[in-house]
């Protein structure tokens, strides 16, 4: 049975993520410093050859397929957008230490004043993988790569990934990911994929 391969990568440094603050869906560009560390790693490591780029529609992830992925062009998947964080969102973790909204966030998920649930990313990361893996199937593409969001990337593994692996405390670097692969009958059966190990090479 023809398998259907993805290599998940995380965007980009931007400069809100160097200074710590939490951006959520706030559409913030790769800072320079994110673009030439891209740019050092596509010729230092290994991406893979992939027939087709899925992406989140913000800057930072469009960028990083561009960098990384130069001559495809980029599909965007708008389910690929980084979490809701309402209140939290273009705040530091130490401007919300004191809250007891985020401390039962960082404890258990709980979702933040005006943000998404853990059960609504979930649903929403099964709505774009199921879409990108039939449109994959409809189309007898076999290696795509799909360009996200570190709470993205983790929700993914985590709710649909075989072995299974708490990664809540896990850092995903910049421009690395995953690859997993699955095919029509264990994704349409399962809702599963397995995880074959990391990405670049």
């Amino acid at each position: 049975m023809k398998g259907y391969r993805l290599s998940i990568i995380r965007h980009g440094m931007t400069d809100a993520n160097r200074k710590g603050i939490y951006i959520g869906r706030t559409d913030f560009p790769l800072s320079d410093e994110g673009s030439a560390e891209l740019a050092s790693k596509s010729e230092t490591l290994t991406y893979p050859k992939v027939h087709r780029v899925y992406s989140s529609p913000l800057c930072r992830c469009k960028e990083t397929a561009e960098i990384i992925f130069p001559e495809i062009e980029v599909t965007e998947v708008e389910d690929l957008t980084e979490a809701d964080l309402g209140e939290f969102e273009g705040k530091s973790a130490g401007e919300l230490i004191d809250r007891e909204d985020y401390k039962k966030w960082i404890k258990s998920g709980e979702a933040p004043p005006d943000g998404e649930s853990i059960q609504e990313i979930t649903a929403r990361v099964y709505k774009a993988l199921h879409g990108i893996i039939t449109d994959m199937m409809e189309s007898g593409i076999t290696h795509s790569a799909v360009v996200t969001h570190a709470g993205i990337i983790k929700t993914m593994l985590m709710g649909f990934g075989i072995p299974k692996y708490n990664l809540s405390g896990y850092s995903i670097e910049y421009g690395e990911g995953f690859d997993v692969i699955t095919d029509a009958r264990m994704w349409l059966n399962e809702q599963a994929f397995e995880i074959l190990g990391v990405c670049p090479y």
